[in-house]
């Protein structure tokens, strides 16, 4: 049941955010996680509360949403008191859902769910500390830095995300009511339900476009158009995707990054170098997304073997699969699984293997277009909000 149509009485869940501003999980509008949560939610006829601070500009509202929506200005401590101060009395669920294992989420939901006697899950869709050196992190200032983290302006021990604090809240873990993972390596660590990140298979739907018609409108018609629908770094392993198609040398093929990093210059770099085969579409709504999707002849997710792509869940993945295009993807974290026999694997850091899958597609249209036509069909049984929702109803059931 929508929550639109959801009756006041039905038990309404609190989605507790760490941060909801345009740099946090409002950067990619309603296709995060957190929002595709929501979504499966609904659809078990619970009543949605999205709560959290914004470090920042505040996100959008995702468009068609009449989700309870409480964004309050968030500070550097000692001031993210204030924030809490805010946030307090807003938190009214009668479940409280934390997202990500942060102070500013979970460290909320912790102290809120104590003293108001609620449950608390926790979903952990990224271990936090990876990019900070993982099991390996150690805070271990000299007298002076620690004044200087401590009291400083730009103070690193005022951030509510610095890691030494993203270290002490992983053991606090266990306090969860209950636990939901993205991934395998994530569920491993930390315990807890896989709860696989779902997609709108209605709105991601390759019957409502005509991908000759995408690409004529895109100024792509002449290109068998390779697509990186998301924020390239580093380790996403573009850089191996760009010396693959070096190789290839073929002045049909071009890439297609849509949105480009929110973070650096990285994609200056990328353009510097590699700019004769690359196509760059700005940030795209996810309403937008399945037309763009769908004027790609294939999506590649060339990810590198770290330890933050091993915990990963990469979205990009099952907008290819649900809008039936065949998928390239790396040997790394959950993607074999994902994938199954439904995409082409390759090991990760490998231009050349990319190269050979990037041929086998291009050589065999047919097969390719069948490809993905598999790949819809496990999207469909495995990686869609209904799936998503069946999976979180065994918890939330038993809870409320």
């Amino acid at each position: 049941m929508p929550a639109s149509l959801a009756p006041q009485s039905a038990p309404k869940i609190s989605i507790l955010v760490g941060d909801l501003s345009v740099r946090g999980v409002g950067r990619w509008g309603g296709g995060v996680r957190t929002f595709l949560l929501a979504q499966a939610l609904e659809r078990l006829g619970y009543r949605i509360q999205i709560v959290g601070p914004a470090f920042g500009e505040p996100g959008p509202r995702p468009p068609g949403t009449t989700w309870d929506w409480v964004v309050v200005p968030g500070r550097s401590y000692p001031g993210f008191c204030r924030s809490l101060i805010q946030l307090w009395p807003q938190i009214n669920g009668d479940l409280i859902y934390a997202h990500k294992l942060k102070p500013t989420s979970y460290g909320v939901g912790l102290l809120k769910a104590a003293a108001a006697r609620r449950p608390l899950v926790l979903d952990i869709d990224d271990w936090e500390l990876s990019w900070h050196g993982g099991d390996r992190y150690r805070y271990r200032p000299r007298p002076r830095q620690l004044l200087r983290d401590l009291f400083g302006r730009h103070g690193g021990l005022r951030q509510p995300d610095h890691p030494f604090y993203l270290q002490a809240i992983e053991r606090w873990v266990d306090r969860a009511t209950a636990i939901t993972t993205n991934t395998v390596a994530l569920q491993q660590r930390f315990g807890g339900t896989l709860i696989p990140s779902g997609k709108d298979t209605d709105l991601f739907d390759p019957s409502r476009f005509d991908p000759v018609a995408q690409r004529s409108h895109l100024g792509w018609q002449d290109y068998k158009v390779l697509m990186f629908p998301g924020a390239p770094r580093p380790y996403k392993g573009v850089e191996d995707l760009l010396a693959a198609l070096d190789l290839l040398d073929d002045p049909r093929l071009r890439l297609a990054i849509v949105g480009g990093s929110p973070y650096d210059d990285y994609d200056r770099h990328l353009q510097a170098r590699w700019g004769r085969w690359l196509l760059y579409l700005p940030k795209q709504s996810p309403q937008e997304m399945p037309g763009i999707v769908a004027a790609s002849h294939a999506i590649v997710v060339p990810q590198r073997d770290t330890p933050e792509t091993r915990a990963q869940f990469p979205l990009k993945l099952t907008d290819g699969m649900a809008m039936a295009k065949p998928v390239i993807a790396s040997r790394v974290g959950d993607i074999p699984e994902l994938l199954a026999d439904t995409g082409i694997l390759v090991d990760p850091s490998s231009p050349e293997q990319l190269a050979r899958a990037i041929r086998q597609l291009v050589d065999r249209p047919n097969w390719a277009i069948g490809l993905g036509q598999a790949a819809r069909q496990r999207c469909l049984a495995h990686y869609s909000l209904a799936a998503m929702a069946e999976g979180l109803a065994a918890i939330f059931q038993s809870l409320l």
